[in-house]
């Protein structure tokens, strides 16, 4: 039976380099960032606009933040109760079904 591709681990020829878009997705992003100014313009007249709701206002806000000022870290706390790194235990036992 013969092996399709290149084996596993071996060297890859060809092909894009890694985090070149291609032709389309380029021209895609493109297109749209014309729209770039509008867009946020849109938002901040969402997020002025007191007859909107609070969360429509809320995430108009939030993108305007993201986007001017990147998105705020996200933090996730591993340590136990005690301050420590505990890794967790997990307890394997293996069943005789003969008996």
């Amino acid at each position: 039976m013969a092996t399709v591709g290149r084996p596993p681990g071996g060297e890859k020829f060809g092909g894009r380099q890694k985090g070149v878009l291609n032709k389309a997705t380029a021209d895609v992003r493109k297109m749209a960032q014309t729209y770039g100014p509008e867009a946020v313009e849109i938002l901040a007249e969402i997020m002025r606009d007191e007859s909107k709701p609070d969360a429509a206002r809320i995430a108009a806000a939030k993108e305007l933040l993201d986007r001017g000022f990147g998105k705020s870290p996200q933090s996730l706390d591993l340590s136990s109760s005690d301050g420590t790194l505990t890794p967790a235990v997990i307890q394997l036992m293996a069943v005789d079904k003969a008996q």
